[in-house]
């Protein structure tokens, strides 16, 4: 079977018009001419997502259900961290693995955790592989980073076939089956939050979470774009984001920031927050302070 990915490439590539009606059949296999998410009917969607659970019900010999809950109305997503808390264990990239299906091999994560020395905050000084016996280490503190869920993302400006996009609660998604892998959203993320799948990913089934968001953790192929969607498969069921829930600190907070009753509102209000390259004028949804 062939891909969209493998067509569009073979197609660009010079194919002949005597070859192509060949390639189109080979690509005639169940999901190849799937609309784009935005475009779908109810029943166009209904029908996607039954090919997708038997698909990876297969797979991974679990029972599988993916959902496509939309945003609801008047919530807009955001994110607060308090550095002064944050201890560098990492425990918010594990669980962010586990909770939505990233590869074990090649290993991705959609969390990195930089060690930093106190007084800079300049990125390219972090150190995202460090290893200690024990964290925090004197003198250092932790900057964890993923995608920044921004208010003008980049990344979707440069998207050529519209893949990815800004939901209305503020997150910014991809459509797995319509990306088709070219990485200009990654050129340009000045975050690095996006990850690409360089090979098919590795997912032990007895690892996987079964429960899945059609544009959240449901498993990404080879050649395709992936990112942190503040766990849409949890958030748009009202529950916090994995990372949040796994945070030993307290050093994560979540809400709507269009309340003026939630905790990241009231820390907005109250602290002094600050973003990462405010001056791209990216406007992040995730904010850090020092508590």
């Amino acid at each position: 079977m062939i891909t969209r990915r493998e067509f569009i490439e073979k197609s660009a590539l010079g194919a002949s018009l005597l070859t192509l009606p060949s390639l189109i059949s080979g690509c005639l296999s169940e999901g190849f001419f799937q609309n784009h998410l935005k475009k779908m009917s109810r029943e166009e969607l209904d029908r996607a997502i039954q090919r997708m659970e038997k698909k990876y019900r297969r797979a991974f010999s679990e029972q599988v259900e993916v959902r496509a809950t939309p945003a609801q109305e008047d919530v807009l997503f955001g994110m607060a961290l308090d550095l002064s808390k944050c201890i560098g264990c990492r425990r918010c990239a594990k669980s962010c693995v586990r909770e939505n299906n990233q590869s074990k091999d090649p290993q991705i994560e959609w969390i990195d955790v930089l060690e930093m020395k106190r007084g800079t905050l300049e990125l390219d000084r972090g150190d995202r592989y460090y290893q200690h016996e024990a964290v925090p280490v004197k003198g250092h503190f932790y900057l964890p980073i993923q995608c920044q869920q921004c208010q003008n993302p980049p990344c979707v400006k440069v998207c050529p076939v519209k893949a990815t996009w800004k939901e209305p609660d503020g997150v910014v998604v991809i459509d797995y089956d319509w990306c088709i892998g070219c990485r200009y959203c990654l050129a340009a993320c000045p975050y690095g939050a996006r990850k690409y799948n360089w090979t098919s990913p590795s997912l032990a089934a007895n690892e996987m979470n079964p429960k899945m968001h059609y544009l959240g953790n449901r498993p990404r192929d080879k050649g395709e774009v992936e990112k942190c969607t503040f766990c849409l498969q949890r958030t748009r069921e009202g529950r916090y984001p994995a990372c949040v829930e796994a945070c030993p600190t307290g050093a994560r907070k979540f809400g709507n920031l269009l309340d003026p009753e939630s905790v990241v509102r009231q820390i907005l209000a109250e602290k002094n927050v600050f973003v990462l390259k405010p001056e791209l004028n990216t406007q992040p949804r995730f904010y850090y302070y020092f508590g």
